[in-house]
């Protein structure tokens, strides 16, 4: 028997009962569809976390005050003995080879207003440099000013969205703005830069950080970023920071974490949750299989009369196995197509309501939906088409 009659006889067996057919089929496409589509929504978010962290600039190195005993995580939470000074980072600009640039950061929030319009807002106190490292680009105006860390010159950055609201109809450049009950002169506007790691970067203001340090009343810095010239010299200007810090504070209470550390860390559990919930998905391609086997058995029972035609005309039991199970099997493929087709579908048609997320199955799902369809065809075909090769042709021809 050639493969072109076994998939014929197949086709026509499936095509006499479509009903049943069409119902086992898209028990299979459903299947594939979630496994497209659960693993598209996790390669999304994947993606988006290292968009967000390559858009932050590149060869960070981020020093925290307090020590966390876990690695490449996100620190930040618990005690710190000693506070991470304006002082200290002068001495990491000094002492670490490699630096490029460096921008202490303080952060608070507080009532941004002028005149009669008023929004309480992130507060941002830091440096000229860090719109280079950030890659903040200026929409008017320019940065806060280089100088002295120490010194802190009573001058706002305000955000795209921040300076649309507070002064709708006309430029904010050179206008007073009160933060809590600080003065600032208005010297830049920002270019729109959207969300950013959980923050609207359109709604900060930036100030000195010296002068955020006074407003909100702070003797250490919320974070220190440094960024040297190569990736390769992280690893040494994390273990001069630790030096630096170590010996001014007299015991090591700093946290340093490079971007990739944290990059890694969080692109292998956003992986790790695809692959979840890729297995998720797939155990409805089990449940799609029993389905398979449940239609081979019925169909088997009520083609006896067949299966005794076909020993009695010579067929031998493996031609008999080879086309019960290119039944299963292409029940199953059938099945592995619908789904694909709706599962990229039904991403095209999701990808509109979820913003920034780009969905985008992995190239690995598509082809494990379809060969573990292809696999449970097989092996859930299997009993009923071993189940018909050992029917009596004598009695499948009587229908017993």
């Amino acid at each position: 028997m050639r493969l072109l009659d076994v998939l014929g006889f197949a086709t026509t067996a499936l095509l006499r009962h479509r009903l049943r057919t069409v119902l086992t089929l898209l028990g299979v496409a459903i299947g594939v569809m979630a496994v497209v589509a659960l693993t598209a929504l996790g390669e999304g978010a994947r993606r988006y976390v290292v968009d967000q962290f390559a858009s932050l600039g590149t060869n960070l190195l981020i020093v925290l005050p307090g020590k966390t005993e876990t690695t490449g995580g996100l620190p930040g939470f618990g005690g710190a003995p000693n506070d991470l000074t304006l002082e200290d980072a002068e001495a990491l600009r000094r002492g670490v080879p490699g630096v490029r640039r460096l921008a202490p950061v303080a952060l608070g929030n507080e009532t941004v207003s002028a005149g009669e319009r008023r929004r309480q807002v992130p507060v941002l106190g830091t440096t000229a440099e860090l719109a280079a490292m950030r890659r903040l680009q200026v929409r008017f105006g320019r940065f806060l000013p280089a100088g002295d860390l120490g010194r802190g010159a009573p001058v706002a950055v305000l955000g795209a969205k921040l300076a649309g609201e507070l002064f709708p109809h006309e430029s904010a450049l050179g206008r007073v703005v009160r933060i809590g009950g600080w003065r600032m002169r208005v010297i830049g506007v920002m270019e729109a830069r959207g969300t950013q790691l959980g923050m609207n970067m359109d709604e900060v203001a930036y100030v000195p950080v010296a002068s955020c340090m006074r407003m909100f009343n702070r003797t250490s810095l919320f974070r220190i970023v440094l960024q040297v010239g190569a990736a390769a010299e992280l690893d040494a200007a994390k273990r001069r920071a630790v030096a630096i810090l170590t010996e001014r504070h007299g015991e090591e209470d700093v946290t340093c974490i490079t971007q990739d550390a944290v990059l890694n860390t969080l692109s292998g559990i956003l992986g790790a949750l695809t692959l979840a919930l890729a297995g998720i998905a797939a155990i409805s391609l089990a449940v799609a299989g029993v389905g398979i086997m449940n239609v081979m058995l019925v169909s088997v029972a009520e083609r006896q009369h067949e299966v005794g035609l076909l020993k009695a005309l010579g067929a031998r039991r493996r031609q008999i196995l080879v086309v019960f199970l290119a039944e299963a099997v292409l029940i199953a493929l059938a099945g592995a197509g619908a789904g694909l087709a709706g599962g990229w579908g039904l991403v095209a048609a999701a990808q509109p309501l979820v913003g920034a997320l780009h969905l985008a199955p992995p190239p690995w799902a598509s082809a494990a939906a379809a060969s573990v369809a292809a696999v449970v065809g097989v092996v859930f075909g299997v009993l009923p088409a071993v189940r018909a090769t050992r029917l009596d042709p004598v009695a499948a021809l009587h229908g017993r």
